[in-house]
This record gives structure tokens, C-alpha cells and sequence, in this order.
């Protein structure tokens, strides 16, 4: 099986397999698919009337794709305080269900990010869920506002401001890190300014529920990953009524939006990291990493020293000593990947053969201006580059492997700020949230925060678990999926939370839905 090394986005690109539960909603009409507006601003529900009311033009979404996967385009208001104003398009799609007798409602789809498409998840979701779930739900997807077909953000970036993080080590380093904030900036604002403020994890949760009444539905359920898991639960606090069935794999911490989960990654990157070298040290005689911890972890840092001296070349990629650390933090979290990725690289600095090693290619300019858009407009940032400079020399010295890059400068220190204010996830409404014990980008103490948060859900914890996301993640673990897919078919919670013990010999036969895997 091939094994890789990724080399992080931008901005954290949270996705993988995941499921959120909601138990059944309120009720209440179409009529009210604008509470998360109208509550808050005490105008009617009418002012949205032209959208919830609007008649969607189904079509074979293309000729190489069965007929039965349909996908129309969704009006929503770029601003939904001024619904008169500009329109922007949600693309959207669906695979209905074959046993309408069977027929409960839709099941919507989120894969994370921000940024990741949605759209071709309904067909391959149809060919991945167990049947009991699918005879229920017309399955339905969308690229979120701004992303893919729907009416996309970009900002003209260059190939050489794709990359993040930015290492912090002198005060060149600062000064290169800010000059590229500012420049990303920059474009960004001259070519998307009037919208990214409106680019907003609850503007995503109100296209949700627009698409919601326009299906003609009285709840929606949910299967949210990553990143889905921030927009399912802004969902549940904007329209908790509506909610139903909402199951959230691999769950981000909802007060930490959105620097603080990047910063989070430096502490439980060193936790995954001592765990490693223990695990490797125990298996000498398969890597010849080191015998000892000790001994592990120096092999580690002098491969770094190498490649700061002599960069390590992997196809056309030159990873230097900070691009080595970027692209393993991740890998650490699962031991025996971290292993054979060091062993590679080891390998490739010392001229030898590389075998089941890439580096992932650099996103393009709508996923960092989409991620971008969402991860500012959510939240307030530091406008004080100094704030960034202290956080990442003090971070980097605690969390050598990853605390420079976690808390240095991003772009959103010079974007403008949100539209509105973050939305602040604390509700009762019933849900279902999956987690791994070790996993890399949504590390478990955020998503027992969001448990925390949602005191109405139950969590699953895969104790031992590795790896970002559950339900399709590269590891099966039957016992988390039958709670997950269990929920969805029969909306019971568990009457507790549920521990699984994490089976690492189970890899997944067939292929996870393309959507979910590895974002």
C-alpha cells in the first residue's frame, strides 16, 4: 500500500471521513429557513421568500455519470443581513433514493477543509454506505460558497505564496513571513475583498438550510467531516429545530476557530511524536532508527540538520530541514507511517532508493482563497504582527517539531474582518460525534471539546485509534462505524459514550470515497 507524506496546505485542510448525529428536529415549515438571520436581526422570514422559494432545474450532472446523479444550481444571497443585494450560486447535487417507500428525508455532506468540494460525494457515497442508510436519504452535495462551481474566490496567487506554514527561526524569517502575509493579502483583496467577509462558516450553515427548504424538507441530517464538523455545529446553533440526524467525524474544538486549533497542533504534535520514537525504538531491528528514544529522536533531528544543509529531493519536490518537519508532523500520529516515511527520507538524503513516498502537489488558487476566505471571516485575528513574532519564537522553543509554524503570521492578520461575528456552538441538540485517539488534524482534545460544547451528543472514541477521520478512514474499526451508521439508519444515540479499540491489522479492502480520503 502506498505510503505518503503531505505536505500541509495553507491553512490546516481539515477533512477525512466523519459522522455527526442529530436526533429529530422540532418541526416548524419551510417558511423559517432564515431563523439564523431573522432571529438574530427581528425581521420575518419573508425576506428570504425568493430564495426558499425558488424552483431548482435538475440535470444529469455529466455524460460520463450515471443518470440518476443530478445536480442544479441553488441562489443564495451573498449577504443574508441584505437579501436584495448580489446573488451568488451554490452548485449542488443529489442521488435519490431507489426505495421511496423506505424514503426519510436528504442526508447533506460536508467532506472539510475549508474548501473541499462537495459535489460528486452523492455518487460516491451511493456506492459506499450500507444499504440501510441509503434506501432513507436522498443523498445531496455542494461545493460550499466560493469553492468550485460555486461562484469560486481567487485571488491570483503565485505558485510561491501557495505554501505554508512559514518558518519563524531569525528575524529574516519574520520579516519574509509578514511580507508574504501582506502580499497574499494584498491580491486577495483587490480581487475578492467585497466578498471574503461574507465567506463565513454561518453563511455556509444558512445555504444549508435555503437548500434544505427548497428541497422541501422539515429537517436536515448531516454527515459532516473535519471541517464539517465546525459547519455542523453552526448549523445545530443557528437552526436547532431543524436539525436531525447529524453525525461528526474528526471533530474540531468550536472555540478554538480558527488559530487556535492550528496552534493546538504544536503540543499534541510532540505527544505524537514521543509516542513515535518509543514505538520505533521498539523496532530497531525493522528501521534501524535508533535503539533507544533518545537515539530515535536524534536520527530525526539530524535528518532535518541534513536537510537544511543539502535540501532532500523527492521527485520535484526539495524538502529542506523546516519542510521536513511540516510534512511528517503528520505521519507521526500514525507510528508504523511515520517509521517508513523517516526511513525513506533517510534513505533519499543519503542517495539510495526511494520507494512508496510522494509529496502532495501544492493546492490551487481557489483552495488556499476559499480557505482563506472561511478561516478569516470566522473569526477575529491578531492585526499586530509582533503578536505573531513572540507567539512563534516562545512556541517554537516549547513544541520544537511544529510550534514556529503554528503560530506564525497568516494573511487574515491584514484581511478584512468577518461580516459578523463568530457564531458560539453551545446547544442541547442531539448529535454523534467519532474520533480517533490519535489523529493529526483534529486532534481528540478538540473534539471532546466540541463534545462539551454539543451537550446533547454522544462521542465515540477509538482508543488507539489512528489516522484523520473514522467512517472512511484507512483503518476500519467496525465498532465505530456500526455506531455511526447505526445512528443514521435508526436515530439512536447510544445510551452512553462508547469506547471502540482500535484494530490496526483491518485496513480497508476497498477504496473510500475520493471525497473524504486524506484532505
Amino acid at each position: 500500500m502506498q505510503k505518503s507524506v503531505y505536505r500541509r496546505r495553507l491553512v490546516p485542510v481539515l477533512a477525512v471521513g466523519v459522522l455527526a448525529g442529530l436526533a429529530p428536529g422540532l418541526g416548524g415549515g419551510a417558511a423559517s429557513a432564515v431563523d439564523g438571520v431573522a432571529r438574530s436581526e427581528g425581521t420575518g422570514a419573508d425576506r428570504l421568500a425568493s430564495y426558499t422559494q425558488q424552483k431548482l432545474t435538475w440535470k444529469r450532472c455529466a455524460a460520463d455519470k450515471p443518470a440518476a446523479f443530478q445536480c442544479a444550481t441553488l441562489k443564495v444571497p451573498l449577504d443574508y443581513r441584505a437579501p436584495a443585494g448580489k446573488r451568488i450560486d451554490v452548485a449542488i447535487s443529489r442521488v435519490k433514493t431507489s426505495v421511496p417507500g423506505k424514503r426519510r428525508g436528504v442526508l447533506t455532506f460536508n467532506p472539510g477543509g475549508p474548501g473541499g468540494p462537495g459535489l460528486d460525494i452523492p455518487l460516491e457515497a451511493s456506492q459506499g454506505l450500507p444499504k440501510a442508510v441509503r434506501d432513507q436519504y436522498d443523498l445531496v452535495g455542494f461545493d460550499p460558497r466560493g469553492v468550485g462551481k460555486s461562484t469560486p474566490v481567487k485571488c491570483g496567487l503565485g505558485a510561491d505564496e501557495l505554501s505554508y506554514p512559514r518558518v519563524t527561526r531569525s528575524a529574516a524569517d519574520v520579516a519574509a513571513n509578514e511580507a508574504w502575509a501582506r502580499s497574499v493579502s494584498d491580491k486577495c483583496r483587490a480581487a475578492a475583498g467585497d466578498r471574503l467577509p461574507h465567506n463565513s462558516t454561518r453563511n455556509t450553515a444558512r445555504d444549508m438550510d435555503v437548500l434544505r427548504a427548497v428541497l422541501g424538507e422539515k429537517n436536515l441530517n448531516y454527515f459532516g467531516v473535519s471541517y464539517g464538523t465546525a459547519l455542523g455545529a453552526v448549523y445545530m446553533q443557528l437552526f436547532p429545530h431543524r436539525a436531525d440526524r447529524f453525525v461528526l467525524d474528526s471533530a474540531v474544538d468550536p472555540g478554538r476557530m480558527w488559530r487556535g486549533m492550528f496552534r493546538i497542533w504544536a503540543p499534541e504534535a510532540e505527544r505524537a511524536f514521543q509516542r513515535w520514537t518509543k514505538w520505533t525504538a521498539g523496532r530497531d531491528a525493522t528501521y534501524h532508527l535508533g535503539a533507544s528514544p533518545a537515539a530515535v529522536e536524534r536520527t530525526f533531528w539530524k535528518l532535518v540538520a541534513r536537510a537544511d544543509a543539502d535540501p532532500i529531493v523527492i521527485g520535484d519536490a526539495k524538502l529542506d530541514g523546516p519542510a521536513v518537519r511540516d510534512v511528517l508532523r503528520p505521519a507521526f500520529s500514525s507510528v508504523r507511517e511515520g517509521a517508513e516515511a523517516v526511513v525513506q527520507l533517510k534513505n533519499a538524503a543519503e542517495g539510495r532508493a526511494v520507494r512508496d513516498l510522494r509529496v502532495a502537489e501544492q493546492p490551487d488558487d481557489n483552495e488556499v482563497a476559499s480557505q482563506l476566505a472561511v478561516v478569516c471571516a470566522d473569526a477575529s485575528w491578531p492585526r499586530d504582527p509582533d503578536t505573531y513574532r513572540r507567539d512563534a519564537f516562545r512556541d517554537g522553543a516549547r513544541f520544537p517539531l511544529y510550534g514556529d509554524f503554528a503560530s506564525s503570521i497568516t494573511p487574515c492578520a491584514f484581511l478584512p474582518r468577518g461580516a459578523e461575528a463568530a457564531t458560539e456552538v453551545d446547544n442541547r441538540v442531539k448529535s454523534l460525534i467519532v474520533q480517533n485517539e490519535w489523529d493529526s488534524q483534529t486532534p481528540l482534545v478538540g473534539a471532546r471539546a466540541m463534545h462539551r460544547a454539543l451537550k446533547g451528543s454522544r462521542m465515540v472514541t477509538v482508543d488507539e485509534g489512528e489516522g484523520h477521520g473514522v467512517v472512511f478512514g484507512e483503518v476500519r474499526n467496525s465498532c465505530a462505524e456500526n455506531a455511526a451508521m447505526g445512528y443514521l439508519a435508526s436515530g439512536k444515540l447510544p445510551s452512553r459514550d462508547v469506547t471502540c479499540h482500535a484494530a490496526p491489522g483491518q485496513r480497508r479492502a476497498e477504496s473510500a470515497p475520493r471525497a473524504f480520503a486524506g484532505r
